[in-house]
């Protein structure tokens, strides 16, 4: 529990833009007024506020906890790479080359081999699994790392696109070929859980297509999540790497047998851009929403009154936050000498799920006022009751943000068979079904025409006999148009 006090260098108020009229400037409005993050002093970067850095602690503690459940365990590996490793791999250093940063002074001096700055750590690892690996008996070597990376970035935009971003990424070596792919695809569920579960966010897992896999990687998963404009946003990815880096980085493995064989790789991944995700999913033209599984503050207590009714109310406050956080609810507490629409419009913006509205009549009343953040609907309840309350609405506000976002993603996904459908669909802010012949050429005119590209071959797609909407060739299986962030 944290008790806000009187503040006089109060933020000033930040009016928001609605999302109707300009949705970027929504989005961006929505994080200040939150007081999430801000642009760094570098373009593209981003300096990451403490309630930011709040949400990102609890996407971290809940993944974590996760990972290490299934034996996964944290290591750490250098920020800075041999430009030499990235060389290696051809695919790799061709799909990463726009935005690598590359360290080429130092000490006052020109180096004799460029760095280049973390964009994503294969390569390092890899290398160092080489030493690391030399029998069956040392797989599957499962590592995962939390850090930053720097990927130069044309056109920032906080959380969704930054030169520097925070994230997690998994790494691990086996045996055979199926059970690396089996382990992809099990990291892939862990992230569908995750934002389903956690984040209330609905998505659709995948395939990517071949042009749109992981630099190197042999099949690259996904999930993608619809935001509340209708774009894509690919919330995260698992890749099934093959052993097309261990051939690079030499990691073998002496089998059963005694021969030497090339480990199975994948690796796996989830960044600060899922709570932009999480932003343009649930919020609305007043602020932040957040679902209570992930919401740093779950329930705030707003006190209200002056003069000889502040004591006690405030004595009433304290006990009930004390009973809250025994319980197990995350709860801040606001004693401020405030009006309570100024408190109340703060922590509307924070999208704190639920308020709790206390003043000298509650108290008399032996009760307490319950506002929901995500609908604004008020409840009176007892305040011998109360945890048990605020339990079951934070449960009721979860549960009807997934409904919500689920609904959003139903009513928005097409199956459209025509060309002239195609384009209306994705231009009305659709996610599209249609076939496609598999030609990297037609994908890459559909992307060119109408900017949409594809975001995955969903796993629940039936195979089924059509032509593709572009070429009109044979098709076998519908996937995924969208435009995306």
């Amino acid at each position: 529990m944290t008790m806000i006090k009187n503040n006089t260098d109060k933020n000033e108020e930040r009016k928001i833009t609605p999302r109707h009229e300009d949705y970027s400037a929504w989005y961006l409005d929505i994080i200040a007024a939150a007081d999430l993050a801000e642009n760094g002093p570098v373009r593209g970067t981003m300096i990451i506020k403490p309630y930011g850095y709040a949400l990102w602690e609890r996407i971290q503690s809940i993944l974590d906890m996760r990972f290490k459940k299934i034996g996964v365990k944290n290591a750490y590996f250098p920020l800075f790479i041999p430009e030499k490793f990235l060389k290696k791999e051809v695919q790799h250093v061709e799909g990463f080359a726009p935005e690598v940063a590359v360290v080429t002074h130092a000490g006052g001096k020109e180096l004799e081999e460029p760095i280049v700055v973390r964009p994503t750590s294969e390569t390092i690892i890899y290398d160092a699994f080489s030493n690391w690996i030399q029998s069956y008996r040392d797989l599957p070597l499962l590592i995962n790392q939390w850090v930053n990376v720097v990927r130069w970035e044309m056109r920032p935009r906080l959380f969704l696109r930054t030169t520097e971003f925070l994230w997690q990424e998994g790494h691990t070596a086996h045996a055979m070929p199926e059970e690396a792919d089996s382990f992809a695809r099990d990291m892939l569920e862990v992230y569908r859980d995750f934002a389903e579960n956690i984040m209330a966010i609905a998505v659709v897992p995948g395939m990517k297509s071949e042009s749109e896999k992981f630099a190197g990687a042999y099949k690259t998963y996904t999930i993608e999540a619809m935001m509340q404009d209708g774009k894509a946003l690919q919330f995260s990815t698992s890749h099934n790497l093959g052993e097309n880096f261990a051939k690079v980085f030499d990691v073998m493995f002496l089998d059963e047998k005694g021969e030497r064989k090339y480990a199975s790789q994948t690796s796996w991944g989830l960044s600060t851009r899922t709570i932009g995700g999480l932003i343009m999913s649930h919020s609305d033209d007043k602020g932040l929403i957040l679902p209570p599984r992930i919401a740093p503050i779950q329930a705030v207590i707003t006190t209200i009154g002056h003069g000889a009714d502040v004591g006690r109310v405030t004595d009433a406050a304290r006990e009930i936050a004390r009973r809250l956080n025994d319980a197990g609810i995350r709860c801040e507490l606001d004693i401020r000498e405030l009006r309570p629409g100024e408190k109340f419009y703060e922590w509307e913006k924070k999208g704190v799920p639920v308020r709790i509205e206390l003043g000298p009549k509650d108290i008399t009343s032996d009760s307490a006022i319950l506002a929901r953040r995500d609908t604004g609907a008020k409840q009176t309840v007892f305040l011998t009751s109360l945890p048990e309350a605020i339990t079951t609405l934070l449960d009721t506000i979860q549960s009807d943000l997934f409904a919500r976002s689920k609904e959003r993603l139903t009513m928005h996904t097409k199956n459209v068979d025509s060309w002239e459908d195609f384009v209306r669909a994705i231009n009305d802010g659709n996610f599209v079904l249609t076939h496609w012949c598999g030609d990297a050429e037609v994908e890459k005119q559909i992307k060119e025409e109408t900017g949409a590209t594809i975001r995955c071959i969903p796993f629940d797609q039936p195979k089924e006999a059509g032509v593709c909407v572009k070429s009109g060739r044979p098709s076998d299986k519908r996937v995924l148009f969208a435009k995306s962030y």
